[in-house]
Formats: C-alpha cells, structure tokens, sequence
C-alpha cells in the first residue's frame, strides 16, 4: 500500500476509473510526465507570482491584497476539488498553480520589502532542496521505508495539529507561547517544520514511482504534479518564515 502525508497522494485515489478527462484507458502515467507536468506548473506559478510582485512594488499593498486573498481562496477550492475528484486534475491542477502564484508572490513582496533579499534565498533554498532531495531519491541514498513513510506522517499531522489549535485559539486572542517568535524556541520550531515538509517530497517522488509502476491514469501525471506543487508551496512559505526569524536576529 503506497503511503504519504501529503493529503493530495492518497493511495485509494488509485482505485478510481482509469479514464480521465481525455485520456483513453490504454494510457498510463509516467514518471517522466509528472515531471514534464510539475515543471509546467511551475511555470505557471511563477508567472502569476512576478506579476503580482511587480505590482506590489508598483501601486503598493492596497493593489494586491485583493489579489492575494483571490489566491488563497481560489487555490483552496481548486485543490480542494484536485483532491477529491482527481479525473479532473489536467483541468484544475494548472489553475491551483496560477492561484498560488498570486498569494505567494504577494507575500513574497512583502516579506522581500522588510528584508531586501530574502525572496531570492527563499527561492534558492526551495529549488536546491527540491532538486538535492530528488538525487539523494534517486541515488537510493534516502528510502521510503515504511519506517520513514510513518514517522513522516506521524510528525505532519502532529504540525497540523498545533497549527490547527494555534488558529482555533487566536479567535479567543490566545497564542500558543514562543513558537511564532525569533527566539531559539522559535527558531527551532521552524527549523524542524521546515525539515519535515522536506521529507514530504520524498514520500511524494515515492508514490509517484509507485503509481507509474502500477500503471495509474495517464492524468495522474497532473495529479502527482499538483501533489509536488503543494508540497513545495509549504515548504516555501516555512523556508520563508524561518528567514523571517533569523534576520530578526
């Protein structure tokens, strides 16, 4: 049974029909066509996001806090329906990446304004853990044990959960103490986010090698695609909090 935390991978989404939007039933997946499909997506988003960024720096926040907020929204419904209904991923899995690449480059802008230069290491750091996580994949130097696939879900959901309390409380003005700060409790805390989220990638580069091994969909090369996206764009924005923190330093 294939397994992963991240919640647009799941192993039963396997079990549906073999026909997608456009896709024939003799047609089947390929890891070379989820990359082909996630490099795409990329591309996407970060189209969107430079657009917003100039724009940013051009009229100011006031211009795109609305399209910011168009961005997470729009990007939680499409993945929202990219999970659920995955036969329609080539159609909503492209439109997610366009969504977040509102958000995250409004943030971006605003991070890179109260710290002139941390766009580019957020990037640099993204990007270079992407690519050496898919080496140490590949060279077999880090496996998806079933050992690693659990400890990995079991410390996603245990970040979801804080995460989850830490909102529910902020309604009542409670925060949960030190975590968001630029202390070392801080600091460590998204350090060991950050890492996690990492590991997330393994889990993803893993399933999608099983899927194509198992013949899955031809559109499950968008639907594996959409599942890196989502990934990386937590991993972005961890990456982006934690230099947040050090420069506060």
């Amino acid at each position: 049974m294939m397994k992963t935390s991240n919640p647009a991978l799941r192993a039963k989404a396997l079990r549906g029909p073999a026909v997608g939007l456009g896709y024939g039933a003799a047609e089947a997946m390929t890891v070379n066509g989820a990359v082909n499909k996630t490099a795409f997506m990329l591309i996407l988003l970060l189209f969107s996001a430079s657009w917003v960024w100039r724009t940013y720096f051009n009229e100011g926040l006031e211009a795109v806090t609305p399209l910011m907020t168009i961005g997470l929204v729009g990007g939680l419904i499409t993945a929202l329906i990219t999970i659920f209904v995955n036969r329609w991923s080539p159609l909503t899995a492209p439109v997610y990446a366009l969504f977040e690449g509102l958000f995250l480059g409004g943030i971006t802008a605003v991070f890179e304004q109260k710290y002139h230069g941390l766009a580019f290491q957020a990037v640099a750091l993204t990007f270079g853990t992407l690519f050496m996580l898919l080496f140490a994949y590949r060279a077999g130097i880090v496996r998806a044990t079933d050992k690693f696939k659990a400890g990995v879900v079991a410390a996603t959901g245990g970040i979801f959960i804080v995460y989850v309390a830490s909102a529910v409380l902020g309604l009542f003005g409670v925060q949960i103490p030190h975590i968001y700060g630029s202390g070392v409790i801080g600091i460590g805390f998204s350090v060991v986010v950050v890492v996690i989220a990492a590991m997330n990638l393994v889990l993803d580069f893993d399933f999608i090698d099983n899927a194509a091994r198992e013949r899955a969909p031809k559109y499950f090369e968008w639907y594996g695609g959409f599942a890196i996206m989502v990934t990386l764009v937590w991993l972005y924005i961890e990456i982006l909090n934690l230099l947040a923190k050090l420069r506060d330093r």
